[in-house]
């Protein structure tokens, strides 16, 4: 912990990068919108998660105490018509893919939040918070759907800056002739028969998306929350709308950041140029991707772009995260008997400190490790108490399995090398060639001296 440094946050809500300076100095609140469980998660939902797990990573090295908590959302449309094709309840959905991505995202090195609320345990809170805002004639009840009535709160789109055309066409929803607004949004919504449902004064029905993290977040951290963040996609119409049922109940109605101060959005992520989806049929999900590359290459991968821009998947990127483990982890393994030193260079990992630039902290990687051979032997303590530093904020490092080297790897290698001694002293130079040649083949690299030849893997 270092509480002389400062974070730097491109805060979304005010469009500008400013130092974080949460409301209790002594304790950071973070909430994340977490995943609708319905299916295996994507790679854009994996760069979400390991995005604010770094993040958070990040602060637990400045602050004393950070709080995060990331929702599942188990009640939605989606979750319903999976539900129904396979003939279950939606519990069973549910709990089967919140378990699933759990355990792909831990692959990923990804910590589990301090709180995870799912949204079907905060369905009396959800209820109380439309009943105030009824109350208060920010919403209105009409055929069964409770909605937030959009002009009642003047502050809205602040957050999105979209002006009021902008807002109805990006919520990409039909006008139901129950909106007294085409802006209004849904805070519950009645349920049939084969739909999920609890009781409510408006009737048996299920909360509107939006309700849910208002009543979690305020329930679980309690307002105002310092961060608040989630993709990119998320700023309009679904952050928006938090904010608009926040203010007008828990929070103030003419202060948006009485609800959350600042607010993070990660970006895209892209395959190939293209956009992820269906139809394309180039949606990567993570539990196949973690059958192909070890997580911390994933992660890696996925830390290799700024997280505000767009992050285009392709083989050259997950290549160049492998390449960059590698090296880390063979030069780790090379300090494996030296003992780290107390304090480790804060200026090397400071530019993460800006806004979570983890490109530039990569380029100082490199940087470390182009320059680590030079280093004296005096200096390897502080070499691996920064390459630990590193490991622990950007969740790498920490499999002591990764490239391990099998005992009958090593006897291959030893033998192809004494068997190489042999042939030059015999003087059969082509042979010797040979045989380097085929120890470059299984990525082992060579040093002869004249004490004798040492070797190492490289690939």
């Amino acid at each position: 912990m270092s509480n002389h440094l400062d974070y730097h946050l491109f805060n979304t809500l005010s469009g500008k990068k400013e130092i974080l300076k949460p409301s209790d100095p002594q304790h950071v609140k973070i909430y994340a919108c977490g995943p609708t469980v319905y299916n295996y998660a994507h790679i854009g939902n994996a760069r979400m998660a390991v995005v604010f797990d770094t993040f958070v990573r990040t602060l637990r090295f400045i602050f004393p105490k950070v709080t995060y908590v990331s929702n599942i959302t188990d009640i939605d449309d989606k979750i319903i018509e999976a539900a129904v094709e396979q003939n279950v309840e939606i519990s069973v959905i549910t709990k089967k893919f919140t378990k699933i991505y759990n355990e792909d995202m831990a692959k990923l090195n990804v910590l589990a939040p301090d709180v995870q609320p799912k949204a079907t345990e905060y369905i009396p809170e959800m209820i109380d918070l439309i009943k105030e805002l009824i109350e208060k004639d920010f919403a209105y009840e009409k055929d069964g759907h409770v909605l937030f009535h959009v002009p009642t709160y003047e502050n809205y789109g602040k957050l999105s800056n979209r002006i009021k055309d902008e807002q109805i066409a990006g919520s990409r929803v039909d006008v139901a002739d129950f909106k007294k607004d085409p802006a209004d949004f849904v805070l519950w919504k009645p349920s049939t028969g084969v739909q999920p449902g609890w009781e409510s004064p408006w009737g048996i029905g299920r909360p509107g998306w939006h309700t849910e993290c208002s009543a979690m977040s305020e329930k679980t951290l309690g307002l105002p929350l310092d961060i608040h963040g989630g993709g990119r996609d998320l700023i309009f119409p679904h952050h928006e709308n938090e904010i608009a049922q926040s203010c007008c109940t828990a929070a103030e109605n003419s202060n948006p950041e009485s609800y959350a101060k600042y607010w993070m959005h990660n970006g895209f992520v892209t395959i190939d140029g293209e956009k992820m989806s269906k139809s394309l049929g180039n949606i990567i999900l993570v539990n196949e991707l973690t059958q192909k590359y070890h997580g911390e290459v994933i992660r890696l991968a996925l830390l290799s772009t700024h997280y505000r821009q767009a992050l285009d998947w392709n083989d050259n990127v997950i290549h160049q995260a492998k390449k960059l483990l590698d090296k880390l982890y063979s030069l780790l393994n090379e300090l494996n008997d030296v003992k780290e030193s107390k304090e480790p260079d804060n200026d090397l990992i400071e530019i993460l400190l800006d806004d979570l630039n983890t490109p530039g902290l990569i380029a100082n990687i490199n940087k470390l490790i182009k320059n680590a051979e030079s280093r004296e032997e005096d200096d390897k303590p502080n070499l691996k108490s920064n390459l630990l530093l590193i490991g622990k904020l950007m969740g790498i490092l920490e499999d002591q399995s990764y490239n391990q080297i099998s005992d009958e790897f090593k006897d291959k290698v030893d033998s192809l090398i004494e068997d190489r001694s042999n042939a030059k002293k015999k003087r059969d130079f082509e042979l010797a060639d040979k045989i380097r040649s085929e120890l470059i083949d299984l990525g082992v690299e060579i040093n002869d001296s004249p004490e004798g030849t040492t070797w190492k893997v490289v690939k």
